[in-house]
């Protein structure tokens, strides 16, 4: 597997996301996977506010959350499924202002990708929409997939027999998440101004339809539960 990150201007608010693409990435291959960070596809969609104050912030993070606890060093929140900071609400690379995450991340994919298959006149790609990630008792970021769209994101070995015979219960690899890493690292997360990555020659299956659900899993079932249900909509 190969990742490559694309250097790339800074992009303009509200600014067309495909051209920008068609701009710095020169081709596409076929099967290949693109990774495109949440803050330029919000830039895109107009989902950032200038920044007026903490609790301004405070209002936005409780508003874009399902549920919200409030840290000591910040808001632990749940969104579509997720757990993240701050409701994936960013400062860093913002100018002043407030960026939020994508509305809809699986819709923003497809429709990404539906474009960049006509640009680029490829049948089979991949579209990951990316966002910095916070794993518990762990330094520094990683990343996950907020949405993504031309491929399958979990490979799932339930069922299947480990190398000594034994029947695996609950193995399943998180592929979207494990791609979106991949991606971050080469991308960085200060000033490399590197918005995108192009991934060849990934272990993936790729497809048509995408499954939004297929890399959550509910409370009941989540390692985290007694974390999870101290965390309620609002509330400190």
């Amino acid at each position: 597997m190969l990742v490559t990150s694309v250097t790339t201007r800074i992009f303009p608010e509200q600014g067309s996301l495909s051209e920008f693409i068609r701009a710095h990435v020169r081709t596409l291959p076929e099967k290949s996977i693109l990774v495109v960070t949440s803050k330029i596809v919000a830039l895109s969609e107009g989902r950032f506010a200038a920044y007026s104050g903490l609790t301004q912030k405070n209002a936005l993070i409780r508003k874009e959350s399902q549920r919200a606890f409030k840290s000591a060093h910040a808001w632990l929140t749940m969104r579509d499924g997720m757990m993240m900071a701050n409701s994936g609400i960013d400062e860093s690379n913002a100018d002043g202002k407030l960026i939020l995450l994508p509305k809809d991340a699986f819709e923003s994919a497809a429709r990404m990708r539906r474009e960049l298959m006509g640009l680029y006149k490829v049948r089979r790609l991949g579209v990951i929409i990316s966002d910095s990630a916070i794993h518990p008792l762990r330094a520094g970021v990683t990343a996950h997939a907020l949405g993504y769209a031309g491929i399958r994101g979990v490979r799932d070995y339930r069922g299947k027999k480990d190398i000594f015979g034994k029947k695996m219960e609950m193995m399943r690899t998180n592929v979207a998440d494990s791609l979106a890493t991949a991606a971050a690292l080469v991308m960085g997360e200060g000033a490399e101004r590197r918005p995108l990555a192009v991934i060849t020659d990934a272990p993936v299956v790729f497809a048509e339809k995408t499954d939004r659900t297929e890399t959550n899993i509910s409370i009941r079932e989540d390692l985290y539960a007694p974390l999870l249900r101290r965390m309620r909509k609002g509330k400190d």
